[in-house]
């Protein structure tokens, strides 16, 4: 049995054996390479964001829960999305609710939940968000072309669904003869 790994890839297509583990510099790695762009993009923000005395542990919580229209944010689902523990993610709600920016209520239905829900003054440092990531974005981006930027997007995306751990085959029931 062959894996897509075994098989000699297609004219133009990437070479399984491009990365050798022997010969492997950060300077090379799509993994290096991409914490660092985070990084700069992350750096930045936080100089232009540091006026509002937030930090990226406060406006990129802040930015996602503006984001919540459809259904109110829990604290548990605020950390999934924020690939972050939920002791992290309340410490800094702890944080963003003594400035005023957010408030935690308690669901009626489940005590274990807990819901949470920009103040007025949480949406309008949330709306300065968007506008800076978008600033820092284009800094980062400013000699790309906008096929250039497509193409980046999708191959990220890809890189994405390459990433994702195959599905195991569905355990089918065991039928009686």
């Amino acid at each position: 049995m062959t894996s897509k790994h075994d098989s000699p890839a297609a004219p133009g297509f990437y070479n399984a054996e491009h990365y050798d583990p022997n010969k492997l510099v950060p300077e090379n790695s799509v993994g290096y390479l991409l914490r660092k762009v985070m990084s700069s993009i992350r750096t930045q923000a936080d100089a232009q964001l540091a006026s509002h005395e937030l930090t990226y542990a406060q406006w990129l919580p802040l930015f996602k829960l503006s984001l919540c229209t459809t259904a109110p944010a829990t604290v548990a689902s605020l950390a999934r999305d924020l690939e972050t523990d939920p002791a992290s993610t309340t410490r800094s709600l702890d944080r963003m609710e003594a400035k005023g920016l957010v408030v935690r209520e308690r669901s009626t239905v489940d005590r274990r939940v807990v819901h949470l829900k920009l103040t007025a003054e949480g949406q309008r440092i949330a709306a300065l968000v968007p506008p800076v990531l978008a600033d820092v974005l284009n800094v980062h981006l400013s000699d790309f072309t906008h096929d250039e930027w497509q193409l980046l997007l999708s191959m990220l995306r890809r890189m994405l669904v390459n990433g994702k751990p195959p599905v195991p085959p569905s355990v089918s029931a065991v039928s009686s003869p």
